[in-house]
């Protein structure tokens, strides 16, 4: 056990002075049960025995990514991994196999999504790190598409809403167009475009200052309701990308807006989307204040997180590059 880090910082919320889960990320994650950080398991491809149970799981997962993902359930107030016929309630990230410092990256991951909600305000999808057995640490989230009855909401990403798959848009289709699409495609399925809009341009401006290049069409969803309509689904898939890839600063082919529209500074191009997508100018400058001002408590967050000394100034210094440029007027 003694390649377990020592922690010093809950897991989940980041708050000092805990060396395991606090009560707040039992109750938000894990319905209140008192659940270990450290897993039953050995991380995968570290052990024979467990790999068998993770390789069953992977061909269990129908959500799509590049980095490994294994579908996860609570037991009284044990995680382990899916049966066959069972539905997951939560997805374990590890460590993935390809990019720069992916031992990083669960860290980053979280850390960027605690940001997201404890600083701005934006809803997510409830995640906590945990530790395999061996010490190495995965994201774990809670899916938000389940109920606590156990009953599917429909969840649409928007490469499905928009009718893109790789046989009809090629390999590439995540990727295609600019960020104003979203909002085309949200205004055709959600009853309350206008509340839902501002949030939408919120995330968006979330992900630039914080270096997330790889926010394609399906890392954005729609969530069925209890009315039976549709909103926003709460943000996932949140990091620094930067610091595991050299991507562009927009994960679109076409950026933030279309060719003719993308003229000036970012915050200009900013204005301009919030503007093409019926969001008030009030609004949009409520919103860029709160984008530019938190960074006390990103700092301190970004201290407190699992990220090692080295990433967390790589992650301090690109979110102070970014936050320079979204200040310029």
């Amino acid at each position: 056990m003694s390649n377990l880090p020592e922690i010093k910082y809950c897991p989940g919320t980041l708050a000092p002075g805990y060396d395991t889960y606090s009560r707040t990320c039992l109750n938000r994650v894990f319905n209140g049960k008192k659940v270990n950080h450290i897993l039953l398991y050995d991380s995968p491809a570290s052990n024979p025995e467990t790999d068998e149970l993770f390789e069953e799981n992977q061909r269990r997962m129908s959500i799509s990514g590049v980095q490994e993902k294994f579908s996860v359930l609570l037991e009284k107030n044990r995680l382990r991994l899916i049966n066959e016929g069972e539905r997951g309630t939560y997805i374990l990230k590890p460590i993935p196999n390809a990019g720069r410092k992916s031992d990083q990256m669960p860290a980053n991951e979280h850390l960027t999504m605690q940001i997201a909600r404890q600083v701005y305000g934006i809803e997510t999808a409830e995640n906590a790190l945990i530790f395999f057995k061996n010490g190495q640490p995965a994201y774990i989230t809670k899916r938000f598409d389940v109920t606590k009855e156990g009953e599917k909401l429909a969840q649409d990403d928007f490469a499905s809403l928009a009718g893109r798959t790789p046989q009809t848009h090629g390999e590439h289709y995540k990727y295609l167009g600019n960020y104003l699409d979203l909002f085309k495609i949200m205004e055709q399925y959600v009853p309350a475009y206008k509340l839902e809009a501002p949030k939408l341009l919120k995330l968006l401006m979330f992900n630039y200052l914080f270096s997330n290049g790889d926010a394609h069409f399906k890392n954005f969803s729609l969530l069925e309701t209890p009315m039976g309509d549709y909103r926003l689904s709460p943000a996932y898939d949140l990091l620094n990308s930067r610091i595991h890839i050299k991507d562009n600063d927009f994960a679109l082919d076409d950026g933030l807006l279309p060719k003719n529209l993308a003229q000036g500074k970012i915050r200009h191009q900013f204005s301009v989307l919030a503007e093409q997508s019926g969001i008030s100018e009030k609004t949009f400058e409520g919103i860029a204040q709160s984008m530019i001002s938190g960074s006390a408590a990103v700092e301190k967050l970004t201290l407190a997180s699992f990220l090692d000394e080295t990433t967390q100034r790589n992650y301090l210094q690109s979110y102070q590059a970014r936050l320079k440029q979204l200040m310029k007027d």
